[in-house]
């Protein structure tokens, strides 16, 4: 294999063109004041050398990288891949085409690292999804003078006000309310025993409907059934679904999943439990998979919309650095898509009677 040409510099468009490198520089900028024909010889030296400018170096020259960072911190002390899950590889897919409508381009940060690296890269801002408590990486954005889109837990723990004010966006929800809207549905539905998988996480997501959860056990006397995966991915969620029925006792009669999985493969491992959906166990998953809709049952979901709100934050930064005048932030409903494992079959009889 014959060795890569060597790369065209400025020098060698001026030393060929006969003029100096501040002359081809303005040429090629269009800038300087310089005759027509001139910069006509410049670029057309230029083309035929196979001349190609440095456009990380030109766009630092511009204060400008056009770059935005995306991280996920749900599990910050594990490495793992944004595309394993749906709700991540769908938020990664709208962040990146936003991003792109407006110019710039997305970089996936790694979910973990060593001290504050996160500051070497040329990043005009970044957004943090699912920061943990106290989470270092906005704290660190934030000193570092990079705008910033978290939730406002993270931005009013940064211990940076002032910066979080000038350079803090936010997009969030009310994660407590929509766990309560999850369990009141079960609740309707003949639900007494509710079960619940999460995460070993102190993101605002985990922590809030964990909280949520347990008020609404302690308010319709029930037991908290619960159990806590400590990694991402489809075989840790049904590993711990596994756990929570051998340590039941008695089983429950509903199960709501916080941390995301496949819901055929959910519907499967249930199964196996010898347990039916909705007959024996009524189920809700919070969950992206578009399989949901289309499984035996149908599985309802909950789901945070990552679609909507990476479009918000990748917009909210892009107003950020253009000088817009616009709202710090956007507050999110999450959206229950009822389905007919949360809808006892009786029930679901005596509607489509009453229909006919």
């Amino acid at each position: 294999m014959s060795p890569p040409a060597p790369r065209v510099r400025l020098v060698d468009v001026a030393r060929a063109a006969g003029v100096s490198k501040t002359t081809v520089s303005a040429a090629l900028n269009g800038s300087g004041r310089l005759p027509e024909a001139t910069r006509r010889h410049v670029r057309d030296v230029a083309h035929r050398l196979g001349y190609r400018p440095n456009a990380t170096a030109r766009l630092l020259r511009a204060g400008r990288t056009r770059l935005l960072g995306l991280a996920v911190r749900e599990y910050s002390e594990t490495p793992w891949v944004y595309s394993e899950l749906a709700y991540f590889s769908q938020l990664a897919n709208a962040a990146s085409r936003t991003a792109l409508g407006h110019g710039y381009g997305i970089v996936l940060l790694p979910t973990t690292s060593p001290g504050d690296w996160w500051l070497d890269l040329p990043l005009d801002g970044a957004i943090v999804i699912d920061p943990t408590a106290d989470d270092p990486m906005v704290a660190d954005f934030l000193s570092g003078g990079i705008p910033v889109v978290s939730d406002r837990r993270a931005l009013d723990a940064s211990g940076r006000p002032e910066d979080a004010e000038s350079l803090g966006r936010w997009v969030d929800f009310d994660y407590a309310a929509a766990a309560l809207s999850v369990l009141d549905h079960l609740a309707s539905s003949g639900a007494r025993r509710v079960a619940l998988v999460t995460a070993m996480s102190t993101s605002s997501f985990f922590e809030e409907s964990e909280r949520a959860y347990r008020a609404w056990c302690e308010d319709h006397g029930q037991e908290p059934l619960l159990t806590a995966t400590a990694a991402p991915g489809h075989s840790e969620a049904l590993e711990a679904v596994d756990e929570l029925l051998a340590a039941a006792g008695e089983p429950p009669d509903a199960l709501f999943t916080l941390v995301e999985t496949s819901p055929p493969l959910l519907l499967d491992r249930l199964r196996r439990h010898g347990l039916s959906v909705p007959d024996d166990l009524l189920l809700v998953a919070t969950t992206e998979d578009p399989t949901a809709a289309f499984s035996d049952p149908p599985v309802t979901t909950l789901s945070f919309l990552p679609a909507e709100t990476a479009k918000a934050g990748v917009e909210l930064l892009v107003d950020a650095f253009e000088g817009r005048d616009t709202p710090r932030g956007h507050l999110f409903t999450a959206r229950l898509d009822v389905r007919a494992s949360s809808t006892p079959r009786t029930r679901r009889a005596a509607r489509e009677e009453s229909r006919t």
